[in-house]
Formats: C-alpha cells, structure tokens, sequence
C-alpha cells in the first residue's frame, strides 16, 4: 500500500449526491426519481433551470443571422427544456402531495417564474424576431403544422404584451409577478381551510341514514385522522357530499354544509376575499394596457367564443330552462319533506338528502345500491377497455415505474401490438396532502422535435377510501369523473404532434374539455355497465332492472346541477367583466349577482368565490368551458349513437385522428368539423340534461 500524504484520512471525502432532478434519469421510461427528490432539491435546480434557459433566449434574441424559422421558431420550441422538467415534477407534487417545505417553495418560486415569463415573452428583440417570420409567413414554404406554431407563437407573445412601449411592458411584468404571488397564496389558503376541518361522528345517533359503503370510509378517515373507532367526515368533496346525501342530522348536514361553501371565508390568514378584490384589479389593468375594456374581454378574445356576448349567448339558452327545471325540483322537494312529517323551507344542506329520497319513491333507485357495483377497480377497468376498443391500447401496470406517493400506481399504455405509447399515472385517494378535486396533469408532454418523447400524464382525484382489505366503492358521479379525467389522460397520451407548444396543454380553453366529456358518455352505456358494474361481494352483474332505472333516473336532479353550476360560471364572467373594480366587496357582488339572475335560496353555486379556483388558475373567464364543451360532446357522441354502434371504429378512427392526437395543429371548430362534418348543435346538450 502506497503511503499516504500527511494529513489525509484513510477514506476519501464523499462527494454530495448530485440534484436528481438535474441528473439524467435512468428509470423505466425515464419517469421522474420520486425517492430521490427531496423538497430542498427544488430551489437550486429551479436556479440552474431558469439560468439555462436564460441562455437560451438569449442567444436565439441576439443572433446576427437573418430570423429563420429554424433559428428562431424552432429553437425557441427546444428551449427551455430543463425548466419544464424541473418545473412539471415541482407543481404536480404540489398539488397531489405538498408540505410545509414545498409550500414554502411555492411562494419562493412563483414571483421568479412569472419574472423569468415576463422576460422571455416581453423581451423585444425576440419578438422582433418572430413578428419578422410572421409577416414573411406565406413565403416561408412551411407545412400546416409549422404554420401553425408560427401563428400561434406570433399571438401569444402579443398577448403576452410584446407589441406594448417599453413603460407598459414594464408594468405587465410587475402586474405578472403579483398576480403570481396571489395565486398561491389563494391556493394554500384553500387547502389549509380544507385541512383544518372534519367532523367526528361518535355513536349511532350521528350516523343515523349513512349507508355502509359511506360509514366504512368515514371510519377509515377517522382512522387517517387519528380517531380510530369513530367516523369522520372532511372537505374532500367524496367525504361531504354523500353525508350531505344521506345523512339524518339535519343539525350536521347544516354544520358540513356550511364548513364546505365558506373553505376561504373564514377570517384571519387564510382569508381569500382580499386577494380577488386585488387579482381582479391587476387583471383588469392587464386588459387594459393589451386595448381591453375588460379582462373577461382580453380572455375569451382567444377562445372558441370569442366574446362575452358569444358566452352569454350560450349560457341565455341554458339559464332560463335550468331554473325552471330547478324550481319544479325543489316543490317536489318540499311535498317530500311535507310527506316525511317536517314543516320547515327545503335549504341548500337539505336538498341532497330530499333529492334522494325523491329520487327512490321515483325511481326505486337507491345511491347507496348502485355505489355496490362501483368498485373503484372495476370502473378502472372499464374505462381502461373502453379505450382498448376505441383506439386500440392497453394499460398494463408496472410495480417499477417510481410514484410519488404508496396511494399512487403506474401503468404503461401501449398499442396492441406492443408498441410504446406513454406512462399512465393514477392517484386516486383523498388524504390531507392533495388539494380537493380531479384533475389529469402531466409530467412530461409528447412532442416529435427533439425524438420521439412520449408522454407521461397522471389523473388525481379525492376518492374516500374504503376500509383495509375491503374494495374502495364508488358513487356514480365518481365513476363519471374518473372517466372524465381519463378523457384528459387520452387525451395527453394520444397527442401526436411535433412542437412542444401545439401539445394538448395548449389547446383552447373552450375545447380542451371535449375529450374528457365525451369519454363520459361511454360510463353509461348498457354494454360498459353489464360488463363491469359487478357487485363487491357477489362478483354478480348490475341487475337489468337496475339498469333500467338508472337510465329511466339519467335526468333527475339536473335543474338541480345546471343551475349550481351556471351559476358558478355567471359569476365567473361578470366578475371579469368588471372595467373598475375600486370598491368591489366580493360577498356583496356575489350576492347582488346570484340576486340579479334569480338564483334559488335553496341552492349554492358549485363553487363560490372565495375557493373558485380553477378562475384564480387556467380558466380566469372560462368556466363556461364546460359547458361549451358539453355542447360539442353531446353532439359528438351522436356521431357514434347514430351508426348504431357506440364502438364503431371509423368514427372512432376518425375522432383519434382530429381531436384525441391532434393537440392544437389546427383550429379548434376546424377540428371538430373535420370530426363531425359539422359544426356543433344545441339540442343535444339540452336533451342529455333533461331541459328540452
């Protein structure tokens, strides 16, 4: 053995591990390391990320060389790629499995993302750049597809306020950077109001009316919760609405009720109201500065509505026959609650309870019933074969893929004949570390520029789960939404396009919910539900009785729903329609607005404004776009209903080619046109809900 220098000890000093969200990622399909990933990971590789992508814009901006599309268009669409990969792995944790320590750097990270945005989007020389190739556009020789991302790079650095003096571009930054911050804030908010509250049931008398399958998750979140032995009611939509549906306690279907609609409201740090009296003031000046009267105006000027005018257009259709349906509702409601022996006014925590009593002396159809033939894993199923049948994959699951949390699972989708299509993630259970609600997300986007990257997406949602070792079991609304989200997930897995930006995250607002809708359709269809509605304990079929009834049910209650969520979205685009906001008082302006279109005292909006996020996110202005949506779904799936065969494989083959797989290379009525061989109609909306 050689001898050693003085000083020096018989090991050589360890060398700190290297950040794994820098290195490469040697996992199956290269997923992200979850194990490895610490919270104080983040901020340095966030620092290299937006460092190098710096770099990047800088060099395409200061290029000597002529602007050419494949200096300019296509380098700034392989740019900044650490950044969404680093970026893609933070914000989905902090949505479906945050911390102190990730919050905390969500409020670090935000301002210097949107600085870093505003950078890039207001950097003038760049822009100089594009809006060269866009004016030189028809003899650039271009593909429709290059043409595309062209235009729509073009527009959204326009939008973005590139074309504005150097004063007001200065001002968009600083308006971009507070809006980031509130929205956090808002967000964490949210979810500490939600964390903080659950009610424990102790004893018989506080159970009284809940069902088995809702006693058995309420028992298994007492027991998440601490309280092993009792039951537990939290905010997770699945907790609260069907104690809201079942229970016999007036006094705590009204406790629940109003913990549920005031998540933001409360008073103290986790206030929300604040904050959109301030986000709306800073979003109507952004209006403004772009020549917009309002930022509803600024909003939907690119969508498929194009303007308020054309929202209201849609939603004057709908309101009117939605609060009819909704007060016949509610009279049927009260002679329920008349016949039962009460003397008290239907209110808004008791029309879950009565709806369902109606809806068994109607129907002879019992929710706690058809939640036996829901098992969650069977649903799955159903809505992986359904897939299998319209475009030809299969998901098979793989314990090697890395997942963020034990509650998560990883499939990898391929074609029949074996060929990679994308990771599949499912996140499917409620736990305190989740915002509330459903969503599909991805952590890598298809894209053909830089290879052939295939994509990894995750659906999320809040399920209450079942006891150990007993299957987690489902209400019909929650077999719907994991169909809805798996639309989405399709919807990300199928995309077949070759630039980054035209990937399905860019598609417009007003159609992106297309996919998902109509992948519900196919939840309630005979030869879905034969198969795969098989009872937790006797493995038998959904009786055909059963399935009578609920079909003969598909409507009830749908003035009901209509209108809880009209509401929401009246509420959403004339509070963006607001050209001055000084003054606003955000409890008042909800009321004054409910009071102005007639809203029924006995129901709520599906989402008031202090915990209205998806406006304070993506659809700022665009909460109709479920409907609008639901216009073109219903319309859609016609196309399948009318050949007979709702399988059919050229109308499937056909929807793959210009909705599923095609991202945003074309316009969105375009695509559906190409699709349908028509624009949309009304009437199927109107029918599928019962108001024609």
């Amino acid at each position: 053995m050689a001898n050693k220098p003085r000083g020096s000890t018989t090991t050589k000093n360890k060398q700190p591990p290297a950040n794994p969200l820098l290195a490469p990622w040697r996992t199956p399909f290269k997923a992200p390391p979850f194990k490895a990933m610490e919270p104080r990971h983040f901020m340095p590789a966030f620092t290299a990320a937006l460092a190098a992508h710096k770099a990047e814009i800088r060099e395409i901006a200061t290029r000597d060389a002529k602007p050419t599309f494949a200096n300019t268009i296509v380098a700034l669409e392989k740019s900044g790629a650490l950044l969404s990969k680093v970026a893609d792995v933070f914000f989905n944790l902090a949505g479906a499995d945050t911390n102190d320590a990730l919050q905390a750097v969500e409020r670090r990270i935000a301002p210097r993302l949107a600085r870093h945005q505003s950078a890039v989007m207001l950097d003038r020389r760049l822009f100089l750049r594009i809006a060269d190739l866009y004016e030189r556009r028809a003899d650039l020789g271009l593909d429709a597809e290059a043409l595309r991302v062209l235009e729509r790079t073009y527009k959204a650095f326009v939008r973005s306020g590139a074309k504005l003096d150097a004063k007001a571009r200065r001002r968009i930054a600083e308006i971009n950077t507070e809006l980031a911050v509130l929205a956090t804030a808002f967000t964490q908010n949210v979810l500490a109001d939600e964390q903080a509250w659950h009610m424990i049931l102790d004893g018989e008398r506080d159970l009284a009316g809940l069902p088995d399958s809702v006693r058995a998750a309420a028992a298994q979140a007492a027991v998440e919760l601490g309280h092993p032995g009792k039951h537990a009611i939290t905010l997770a939509r699945s907790s609260v609405e069907p104690f809201l549906q079942f229970s016999a306690r007036r006094d705590l279907r009204e406790e629940a009720f109003k913990a549920w609609i005031r998540r933001g409201e409360l008073g103290g740090e986790t206030d929300n109201r604040s904050i959109v009296v301030e986000m709306m003031g800073l979003r109507a000046e952004f209006a403004r500065l772009l020549g917009f009267e309002t930022f509803a105006a600024y909003a939907l000027d690119d969508t498929m509505a194009k303007t308020p005018a054309g929202v209201r257009a849609l939603l004057d259709k709908v309101w009117p026959a939605a609060l009819r349906q909704a007060r016949a509702e509610r009279d049927a409601l009260e002679r329920r609650a008349r016949a039962d022996g009460e003397n008290f006014r239907i209110a808004a925590w008791d029309w879950r309870y009565y709806a369902e009593k109606e809806r068994k002396a109607r129907y002879d159809l019992d929710e706690g019933e058809v939640r036996g033939y829901l098992v969650l894993e069977n649903v799955l199923e159903a809505a992986f074969d359904t897939a299998g049948k319209l475009f030809g994959i299969v998901f098979e699951e793989r314990k090697d893929v890395p997942v963020y949390h034990p509650d998560v699972r990883a499939w990898e989708v391929k074609t029949k004949s074996g060929e990679h299509v994308g990771v599949f993630y499912g996140d499917y259970f409620a736990r305190p570390s989740k915002r509330s609600g459903a969503w599909m997300s991805a952590y890598r986007t298809q894209q053909k520029l830089t290879g052939d990257v295939r994509p990894i997406v995750v659906n999320v949602m809040s399920v209450a789960r079942g006891a150990p070792d007993t299957p987690t079991l489902l209400s019909f609304d929650d077999a719907r939404t994991l169909f809805h989200e798996l639309g989405h997930g399709l919807h990300g897995l199928l995309s077949d396009v070759t630039y980054p930006s035209l990937s399905m995250t860019s598609v417009l607002q007003d159609f992106v919910e297309l996919p998902s809708q109509l992948y519900e359709h196919w939840l309630s269809r005979p030869e879905v539900l034969k198969r795969f509605a098989l009872h937790a304990e006797t493995r038998k079929p959904m009786p055909e009785k059963l399935l009578e009834r609920l079909e003969a049910a598909r409507t009830f209650n749908q003035g009901f729903q209509t209108v809880e969520y009209t509401a929401s979205t009246l509420l959403d685009l004339e509070l963006h329609s607001l050209a001055d906001t000084k003054g606003l008082d955000i409890d008042a302006f909800e009321s004054e607005t409910l009071a102005r279109i007639g809203m029924p005292a006995e129901i709520v909006p599906r989402h008031r404004i202090p915990h209205f996020q998806h406006i304070i996110g993506g659809y700022a202005a665009g909460y109709y776009s479920y409907l609008w949506s639901e216009v073109m779904d219903a319309d859609a799936f016609a196309a399948f209903t009318e050949t007979g065969n709702v399988f059919d494989r050229k109308t499937a083959a056909k929807l793959k080619t210009h909705i599923y797989s095609a991202g945003n290379r074309q316009d969105a009525l375009d695509a559906y046109i190409a699709f349908r061989g028509r624009p949309p109609e009304i009437d199927g909306l109107l029918k599928k809900r019962g108001l024609a």
